[in-house]
């Protein structure tokens, strides 16, 4: 009996660390889609890698105007780690440039915020493909 307590204590430490490893490895960087099918790629980059990169690969749904078809296979978002989890800079939308904040929700969901002279705010959910 005290055998196996001991061997259930450690498969609970076991489940427990290895949980903890995976949170603090969840990242970013990879690809990603949102509902309608735009598609993004996210990748470290900066002199020390801790800016994030953001590129466009496809625009589908009702962001798929010819000013975000411009934006295909281009950087659209260059940002600073400002928080655990969180990343601010430009994010270009329609054309025009706006405040943005990415934030890694979990492992499998960011979300990028923009916004535009403060009043007009469009929050974009992607999940991990």
């Amino acid at each position: 009996m005290e055998k196996d307590m001991r061997v259930l204590l450690v498969f609970i430490a076991t489940i427990f660390m290895a949980v903890g490893a995976n949170a603090q490895n969840i990242t970013p960087t990879g690809e990603w889609m949102d509902e309608y099918g735009t598609a993004l790629s996210i990748s470290a980059c900066g002199d020390d890698n801790t800016q994030l990169c953001v590129v466009l690969l496809d625009v589908q749904g009702e962001s798929r105007t010819s000013e975000n078809l411009a934006y295909v296979n281009q950087q659209i978002m260059q940002a600073d780690l400002v928080a655990e989890n969180q990343w601010q800079g430009t994010v270009v939308f329609e054309g025009a440039e706006a405040e943005g904040t990415l934030t890694q929700v979990d492992a499998n969901t960011v979300e990028i915020r923009g916004c535009r002279a403060l009043l007009f705010c469009e929050t974009l959910v992607f999940q991990r493909v």
